[in-house]
């Protein structure tokens, strides 16, 4: 047979051969015999002879038959392979974002340190210069008095030695009648010279010391500053405790958080970041508190408003733990009564029975009955991630007919007109300066600037009024800020949630004071959660756990705390976001009451705002817009409502 590639050879004959089927395979044991069949146990391909020969007792089957078995082996093992490339894309995906957070992070952190270190050493500077001139006001003023002293006392030696020269030159003379005046006059200058009061002793001293106690400063200066991080990773990690499966209805619940590395070991120090919510299908309802044991450990705590079947997740660096999310079963409390009584919705007809002020404040408010009619405006917002949607908003503050709203889980600010007409909206998520992990907090500055509490990474970004990013504050003070607000003297408060602290910043960073720790006395909290400022410039905190609001002077001194656990007037369960009208009375939202309450500026209760036609469901921040009305985020109804406010 002629080769088709060959010179001679036509391109038509050519095509023919290409088309013609592969000539089958013979074997080479037995000239001119077909390989047709497969032997399994051999791997190889045989003829009919060895069949019947060398491998009658092996395992046989056609040619055909195995390649198809074969080719259907490598399609389902092509096809596991192929399906993994999403997950390992994901995985890349992932890490990529990690490894560039990593990176803004080491880039935030090195500007912090560079920053931290430049303050400490202009502070040094300035330390080292009052001191070189208080060293030189003590020495002048020693000086000069010492001075003064050795000035006198030469005075007094000259005038001495020039008058004793000349009485005793007058004595070497001979006397005589004619230099009586002058002797006597000489005598009497001698004798005032003699009994003239000299400062004979020391009018100062020579002492200048230094105390200068550099080495608590050097160890201070050793112990300055340290790199948080931890290897805990979440999957891992794992979650324990009766919390985990159910909880009571108003009941405080907890679980604990183990902490993992790669390989199962136990991580041993804190400051990992965690975040844990409770929710339904339609979203987070109920808040709660991570504390933070510093041994690897941390607990969940968390009180769901009403009975219903849940999801508890917990994160661990963005990532869900083993396990996450789990179902949660949320009952009522055994006693009929009192499942009853918490079973109740706010703003029934009890509450209508209760009496809302009139514009006076002077003595005993007038009061007169609540409508049956509710009090709401206007809702805006459903659940979800377009404008005008929310998911877990907290922070509300109003300003200049603008009401802006912290929608925490969408990592992001909205703004919407009195009206309730969308405006804007600005955030990006993550994790460098200028993104927001967790808002929760939102306040309006005089000179038009946006302040929000970001819960998760730890400070407080400042924006312009259009959202553009200009600063942040508390980096490396802050462990879990929630609420913010401004005082009189255009000073940042923030309510950490975390640290049970209030801290006092300039806008420019620097911390002016700080009071509170954890605990339930006057001076202390208990998970505190939003801040609003009177028109004494004092500080007025809502006290989550322990149910209760306080009053504090700018320098952090207790005036006045009210409130306690229960559903009757005045009392609460949980109260969240605050805020003051313009006769100094204070607005409350009770959380787990799921209502929102009026005080005078004493914190006698006064009202009701009335809820009952469209009930309120975990209420948070809240504010009093420019035209005095009350705007209120409802989050377990990812919503925010305005309702009508009589001042």
């Amino acid at each position: 047979m002629e080769d088709c590639r060959s010179p001679d050879s036509s391109s038509e004959e050519c095509t023919v051969l290409e088309a013609r089927p592969p000539k089958a395979a013979t074997c080479p044991t037995h000239a001119g015999k077909v390989l047709e069949w497969y032997c399994t146990g051999c791997e190889c391909a045989v003829c009919e002879v060895c069949v019947s020969g060398d491998h009658d007792d092996h395992p046989t089957l056609l040619l055909s038959e195995a390649l198809q078995q074969q080719r259907a082996h490598l399609e389902e093992r092509l096809g596991a392979a192929q399906s993994r490339l999403p997950q390992i894309s994901q995985a890349v995906g992932s890490l990529r974002e990690i490894l560039h957070m990593l990176s803004s992070q080491r880039a935030s952190i090195e500007e912090d340190i560079s920053g931290s270190f430049q303050e400490l050493h202009q502070a040094l500077q300035l330390r080292q210069s009052v001191l070189m001139m208080e060293l030189q006001i003590t020495y002048t003023l020693k000086h000069q008095v010492l001075e003064a002293q050795l000035e006198a006392l030469l005075q007094g030696e000259e005038s001495i030695s020039s008058s004793c020269a000349q009485a005793e030159a007058a004595l070497g003379g001979e006397a005589c009648q004619a230099r009586m005046g002058s002797e006597r006059g000489l005598g009497e200058v001698l004798g005032e010279l003699a009994s003239q009061g000299l400062p004979f002793q020391p009018e100062e001293n020579d002492q200048l010391d230094l105390l200068m106690e550099t080495q608590g400063l050097k160890k201070c200066i050793h112990n300055l500053g340290t790199i948080v991080t931890t290897s805990a990773v979440a999957s891992q990690s794992e979650v324990t405790g009766e919390g985990l499966e159910q909880c009571i209805v108003g009941r405080p619940a907890a679980v604990t958080i183990l902490t993992r590395d790669k390989v199962g070991g136990a991580c041993k120090t804190g400051n990992a970041i965690l975040s844990a919510e409770v929710y339904t299908p339609d979203g987070s309802v109920a808040d709660g508190e991570i504390f933070d044991h510093k041994n690897g450990t941390y607990d969940f705590v968390y009180t769901v408003a009403k009975e219903g079947d849940f999801s508890l997740a917990v994160r661990l660096y963005d990532q869900h733990v083993t396990g996450s999310p789990f179902r949660l079963k949320v009952t009522l409390p055994p006693d009929p009564e009192g499942a009853k009584r918490r079973g109740k919705s706010p703003g029934t007809s009890s509450r209508r029975r209760t009496s809302r002020r009139t514009g006076s404040t002077l003595g005993t408010p007038r009061r007169r009955t609540n409508p049956i009619e509710d009090d709401l405006i206007y809702r805006i917002g459903t659940k979800g991630r377009n404008k005008g949607e929310f998911t877990n908003l907290q922070g509300v503050a109003a300003c200049s007919g603008r009401i802006l709203i912290a929608d925490s889980n969408n990592q992001c600010v909205q703004i919407f007109s009195n009206e309730g007409e969308f405006k804007s909206r600005f955030g990006v998520r993550g994790r460098s300066p200028g993104q927001l992990q967790r808002p929760t907090g939102v306040a309006v500055h005089p000179n038009g600037d946006i302040i929000i509490a970001d819960y998760d990474n730890k400070w407080v970004s400042i924006f312009s009024s259009e959202g553009k990013f200009k600063t942040k504050l508390g980096s490396g003070r802050l462990m879990g800020p929630k609420g913010v607000s401004v005082d009189q003297n255009g000073h940042v408060i923030v309510v950490d949630n975390k640290a049970c602290t209030v801290f006092i910043f300039q806008p420019t960073g620097k911390l002016v004071t700080k009071f509170g720790n954890r605990g339930n006395g006057d001076k202390q909290f208990a998970g505190p959660h939003f801040a609003a400022v009177n028109n004494n410039n004092e500080i007025i905190v809502t006290d989550f756990h322990n149910h209760s609001v306080k009053v504090f002077s700018p320098e952090g001194e207790l005036v006045l705390r009210f409130g306690s656990n229960g559903e009757g007037n005045g009392q609460f369960n949980a109260p969240t976001g605050v805020a003051v009208d313009v006769n100094g009375n204070i607005i409350v939202a009770d959380w787990g009451n799921s209502r929102i309450q009026v005080f005078d500026g004493s914190g006698s209760f006064l009202s009701y705002i009335n809820t009952s036609a469209d009930p309120l469901y975990g209420p948070q921040g809240l504010a009093l817009t420019s035209d005095g009305h009350v705007v209120v985020a409802d989050s377990g109804n990812h919503c925010f409502k305005v309702y009508r406010y009589l001042q």
